[in-house]
C-alpha cells in the first residue's frame, strides 16, 4: 500500500463503513494496475476506462459486503474479472459487439482462450482436449495451457514449427466445432480458434 499510516484491511474496514477518504486511497493504489489488467483483456481504451469506473462504482455500492479479513486487492480483481466475463457473454448475443471485439486484435482471444476461459472452464476444455490425437494434445497442453514457446515445444518433441501450426490449426478448428454447439459458452473460445 503506498499509505504508510493505514493497512488495506483497515481501507477496506472504513470503506465498509462509508468513508469516501478510504475510498480515494484505494482507487488510487489499484487504478493502475487494474487499468493494465483490463486493457490486456480488452484491447481498448475507452472499453477499459468505462469498466474501471463501473467496477468502482460496484466497489462504492457494495461497500457494505466488503470483508476486511480478506484482501481487497483480490476481491477487487476478481469483480474485474467477472466484469469482463459479463462482457464477453453479452457480446456472444450481440452482432455488433462480436464484429467491434474481432476488429480489436486477435491476440485478445488467444488471451482469452488460454486464461479467462481455461479457469471458467477447465474442466470442459480439458475433456475437449482429452478427445484429441495424442501430438495434438501434447502440442495444444504446452502451448495454449502451459504457455511455452514454439522452440521450447520445438526441444521437447523434436518436431518443426510448421508441424506445431499445424496442430493447433485442427486443435483449435476442433474445439470450435465442440464448444460452438454449446451456446452458453462465452464467445471467445469459439472466435479465439477461428484466428489462431
Amino acid at each position: 500500500m503506498k499509505n504508510n499510516e493505514l493497512t488495506e484491511g483497515e481501507l477496506s474496514l472504513l470503506l465498509k463503513k462509508g468513508d469516501k477518504n478510504a475510498f480515494a486511497q484505494l482507487y488510487e493504489c489499484y487504478k493502475k494496475p487494474l487499468t493494465a489488467n483490463l486493457f490486456k483483456l480488452l484491447k481498448s481504451e475507452a472499453l477499459t476506462l468505462d469498466l474501471l469506473q463501473d467496477l468502482f462504482l460496484k466497489i462504492w455500492e457494495n461497500r457494505e459486503k466488503i470483508d476486511p479479513e480478506k484482501s481487497f486487492r483480490a476481491y477487487l480483481f476478481r469483480i474485474a474479472e467477472h466484469m469482463v466475463y459479463d462482457y464477453y457473454r453479452k457480446a456472444a448475443r450481440d452482432t455488433k459487439m462480436q464484429l467491434n471485439i474481432i476488429q480489436t486484435s486477435t491476440e485478445l482471444y488467444s488471451y482469452i482462450e488460454e486464461d479467462l476461459l481455461i479457469k471458467e472452464n477447465s474442466d470442459l476444455l480439458r475433456a475437449a482436449v482429452a478427445m484429441m490425437p495424442p501430438q495434438r494434445r501434447q502440442v495444444f497442453t504446452l502451448c495454449k495451457l502451459e504457455g511455452k514457446s514454439y522452440k521450447e515445444v520445438e526441444q521437447i518433441m523434436g518436431i518443426g514449427p510448421k508441424t506445431i501450426n499445424s496442430h493447433l490449426f485442427q486443435a483449435s478448428k476442433f474445439l470450435k466445432e465442440h464448444f460452438s454447439k454449446d451456446s452458453g459458452l462465452a464467445v471467445a473460445i469459439i472466435v479465439a480458434s477461428m484466428l489462431i
